[in-house]
């Protein structure tokens, strides 16, 4: 009995971080499916039109308070320039690459996070972590290379050098998050980011032309962008912040080891590209280079 409780106990504490994993890993699929139609600076805006009323609802109905304290506006509104900048690069790299590939270079995050810390924020490396980082951009090469490593010509790929790329900024929003300290709940935190992201970008896509390809949509590209705005920046936000407030903060993030595969399986499920066993290989390989960088 015992052993049955302690399943169901767990089963209650981790079903949120794998289903916001799982709306993160397929969010890349939607954002494929959505470039086929508007650019990617108005698909980061109508996701931002979507999850930010979400967001302030589930937090009013959680008796959060909304209030904005004027010494952590400018706080704010460095996280979320950092934001925009990341997804913009993000969104329009995957224009360019495979949902699959994209899937697997955002799965090195971790990598990033951990020497932006150590540039920045003066934390120590052991040689394992060293280790991790090194077999990890052994995979990425491998991986955007194609296995071609006696010619520079891969460096052209500009999609996965933008996503690449995102993945530095994330790091940076991470070390910079930790930096400072924001007085608000993870879930009121992300709602003011949310809300200071839309400020600075929504003047970039008020337009005719902005306005003429969201009216044209097809329904399958008003899926994606519903699939975006209400799930991915939405709900799986809210859960993760939940699962922060019950879980410890390493074991939340240890779920993200399985958002590159659950992004892989729905690129060959939902956009039909080729899974090869190239690309698991290179993967597989980056993702051992993470474990090893986060392992304790």
């Amino acid at each position: 009995m015992r052993i049955i409780s302690s399943l169901i106990n767990n089963a209650k504490l981790t079903w949120r971080p794998i289903v916001a994993v799982f709306f993160w890993g397929l969010s890349f699929i939607a954002t494929k499916i959505a470039l086929r139609e508007i650019n990617p600076l108005l698909i980061i805006n109508l996701r931002l039109l979507l999850a930010v009323p979400l967001l302030g609802i589930i937090a009013v109905l959680s008796k959060r308070s909304l209030k904005l304290r004027p010494r952590q506006f400018f706080l704010v509104l460095l996280l979320s320039a950092i934001s925009v900048f990341h997804l913009w690069i993000q969104v329009t790299g995957l224009h360019y690459t495979s949902a699959a590939n994209t899937g697997w270079i955002i799965g090195t995050t971790p990598i990033f996070i951990a020497i932006m810390s150590y540039i920045f924020l003066k934390e120590k490396l052991v040689a394992r972590e060293f280790t991790g980082i090194g077999i990890s951009i052994a995979g990425l090469l491998l991986l955007i290379s194609k296995g071609d490593f006696t010619s520079l010509s891969f460096i052209t790929g500009k999609g996965d050098l933008l996503v690449l790329a995102s993945c530095v900024t994330w790091g940076l929003y991470s070390v910079v998050n930790r930096k400072i300290v924001l007085d608000y709940s993870p879930l009121v935190s992300i709602f003011y980011v949310f809300v200071f992201m839309a400020v600075l970008s929504f003047p970039f896509t008020l337009n005719a032309s902005s306005v003429n390809a969201v009216l044209h949509l097809s329904a399958q590209g008003i899926y994606a962008i519903l699939f975006l705005g209400i799930f991915c920046a939405g709900i799986a936000y809210v859960l993760w912040a939940q699962a922060l407030n019950r879980m410890e903060s390493a074991n939340v993030a240890a779920f993200l080891y399985l958002e590159p595969f659950v992004t892989v399986l729905g690129a060959w499920l939902f956009l039909g590209e080729h899974l090869t066993g190239f690309m698991a290989l290179s993967g597989l390989i980056i993702m051992l280079g993470v474990a090893l960088v986060n392992f304790k």
